[in-house]
């Protein structure tokens, strides 16, 4: 005889289960790759200065070269020049704090800060040199330290990729603010590679290699984040529990003598 009462609950909860674990998989298997394959790029970076295809990519980008088109790369590069990603990056975190998005603060301080100090790392290890003018046009005025991988990429990928999903997490769903928030800092992470090799500063295998460890960090601190978040990490709990409501002579409204008279 059929139970027509049967709890479906716990059938939905293995499913359940069973959809995290795969995805889990799925993303370790992507970490991984991305890992091994950022790997064998460095290897061959440490030991060769550019790639016959580097080259002829870099080129073939550099054609299309014009005053419009160099104004716009030059204008998508300017964030991590200088000293502009260390205030950017300041100013957010703290904008975020003073909101009391403590997580958000400190993940995105995380993400930025941690992907200077590794990207800076890999460099000096790595030590591969910059394209010169011999080879390709140099319009970059920031070009300073070695090539591989991208500094500007990897801050672009952890920084502005931060801030995306922080939009699509907590600006309201349709709204304009959450469109133009997510098309301004999805533009940048997409495009901020193409700039560095249009203005000369890298070479194509340069920025491909940000890509592939600085998403795999970014993956890291969002995981983080949502861990954080989720645990309120970052907010004070309540020192008091709040008091309960008393009547006229100080006695709380439970008092069962209260309740009695």
């Amino acid at each position: 005889m059929v139970d027509d009462d049967h709890d479906p609950a716990p059938v939905t909860e293995t499913l359940n289960r069973r959809r995290a674990v795969r995805r889990l998989a799925r993303a370790e298997t992507a970490y991984v790759c991305s890992l091994l394959a950022f790997g064998a790029l460095a290897v061959f970076a440490y030991s060769t200065p550019y790639f016959t295809w580097d080259l002829r990519i870099e080129r073939a980008i550099q054609g299309l070269a014009n005053p419009a088109l160099s104004f716009v790369m030059s204008a998508i590069s300017l964030f991590g020049n200088y000293a502009v990603p260390y205030a950017i990056a300041a100013v957010a975190c703290l904008a975020f704090w003073f909101f009391s998005l403590r997580s958000e603060a400190v993940g995105l301080g995380l993400a930025a800060i941690g992907s200077g100090v590794i990207n800076r790392t890999m460099k000096t290890v790595i030590d591969r040199p910059r394209p010169v003018s011999s080879l390709v046009s140099v319009l970059d005025a920031d070009r300073g330290g070695a090539s591989f991988p991208s500094g500007h990429v990897a801050f672009y990928v952890s920084f502005f990729g931060f801030l995306f999903f922080v939009a699509y997490a907590l600006l309201p769903r349709g709204s304009w603010a959450r469109r133009i928030a997510l098309f301004v800092t999805g533009f940048l992470v997409l495009s901020v590679g193409l700039s560095r090799v249009y203005l000369g500063a890298h070479w194509p295998s340069d920025t491909i290699g940000a890509y592939l460890w600085s998403a795999v960090w970014l993956a890291v601190v969002l995981d983080l984040y949502r861990r954080w978040k989720a645990n309120a990490t970052f907010h004070r709990k309540q020192e008091a529990e709040v008091p309960e409501p008393t009547d006229t002579v100080g006695r709380s409204s439970n008092d069962p003598q209260q309740k009695a008279n």
